[in-house]
C-alpha cells in the first residue's frame, strides 16, 4: 500500500494520441538512499515523441527519481518497464543497451580523453555502426566537429553539455532522462540545447526532463510532474501549468519553497 500522499493536483495528464506504442512506465516507485525514503509510491509515464517535465525544487526527490529508473540506484519497491520490459534490477549498462540513456547533472564526460574517444566509446564496438552513429552525433551538434581530437576536460560548459547529450545519443536511445541540463550554462547555450530536445522528440524519442527552472521546462514540455517530499503532487498538461503562474507559486511554497529560482545567467 502507497504512504498517504498529499493532494495531487490533476489535469489531463494523458500521453498525445498516436504515440501509445512504447512507453517508459514507472510504477509505484520507491527509494530509499543513507537510510531515509526518498521517493515514495511515484507514478509517471512517458511516450515516444514526448517530452515531460519532472519539476519540484532541491530535495524532493527528482534526481533520485531519475538515478532509480536508470538502475543507478537500487529501488525499494515499484516497477519501471520499457515498452512492457522490466528494467527493475538491470545493471545500467543493460538498461541503455534497452534504448534508455541518462544525461546526469554537470556535464559529466571522460575529461582525458579526446571529444572524438568520449563518443567512440559511447557508440558501442561495432566500427561500421559506431561511425554511423558517431556521423549523427555531430550532425546534431556540429559545434562538436572542431574539437574532436581535444581532451574533453579542455571544452567550456557549454560545449561538456553538448558532449554528455552526444554520448547519450551514440547509443541510439528511444527514450532520454536529462538531469539538471541548464545547470552553470549561459542562456545562448541553454536555449541550443532546447532546441536540440525539441528536434529529438520530434524524431520519436521520448524524454523525461529534470529542471530547477520551471518554466524552462514548461515551455517545451507535452505534460508535467511536480515532486514535493518524495511524492508527486502534480500531474497534468505542461502549458497548463506554464500559464497558471498561482498554481506553480503554490505548489512550489506547498514545499518550503518561496519562489522559482531566477533563470540560469553565467557559464558557457
Amino acid at each position: 500500500m502507497k504512504p498517504a500522499a498529499q493532494a495531487l493536483h490533476r489535469s489531463d495528464d494523458s500521453p498525445p494520441a498516436g504515440h501509445a506504442v512504447q512507453e517508459l512506465t514507472v510504477d509505484d516507485l520507491t527509494v530509499s538512499r543513507g537510510g531515509r525514503t526518498v521517493v515514495r509510491g511515484v507514478d509517471l509515464r512517458v511516450a515516444a515523441g514526448e517530452i515531460v517535465s519532472l519539476l519540484g525544487p532541491n530535495g524532493s526527490g527528482r534526481s533520485s527519481t531519475i538515478l532509480a529508473v536508470a538502475g543507478l540506484l537500487p529501488c525499494d519497491g515499484g516497477t519501471v518497464s520499457l515498452g512492457g520490459r522490466s528494467l527493475v534490477g538491470r545493471r545500467p549498462d543493460r538498461i541503455r543497451r534497452e534504448g534508455l540513456s541518462t544525461v546526469l547533472e554537470n556535464h559529466r564526460v571522460l575529461a582525458d580523453l579526446t571529444v572524438h574517444d568520449n563518443l567512440k566509446v559511447a557508440g558501442g564496438r561495432r566500427g561500421d555502426v559506431r561511425r554511423g552513429r558517431i556521423d549523427r552525433v555531430l550532425a546534431t551538434f556540429p559545434e562538436l566537429e572542431a574539437h574532436l581530437d581535444r581532451p574533453a576536460g579542455q571544452l567550456s560548459g557549454g560545449q561538456q553539455q553538448m558532449l554528455a547529450l552526444g554520448q547519450a545519443l551514440a547509443s541510439e536511445p528511444s527514450f532520454l532522462l536529462i538531469d539538471e541540463m541548464s545547470m552553470g550554462l549561459a542562456p545562448v547555450v541553454v536555449n541550443r540545447l532546447l532546441e536540440v530536445l525539441r528536434t529529438l522528440a520530434a524524431d520519436g524519442i521520448g524524454v523525461l526532463l529534470v529542471e530547477q527552472f520551471a518554466h524552462l521546462a514548461l515551455g517545451i514540455s507535452d505534460r508535467a510532474y511536480v515532486m514535493a517530499r518524495g511524492q508527486i503532487v502534480y500531474a497534468g498538461v505542461a502549458a497548463e501549468l506554464h500559464a497558471d503562474a498561482d498554481l506553480l507559486h503554490r505548489l512550489y511554497m506547498g514545499i518550503g519553497t518561496d519562489e522559482e529560482p531566477a533563470p540560469p545567467t553565467n557559464g558557457a
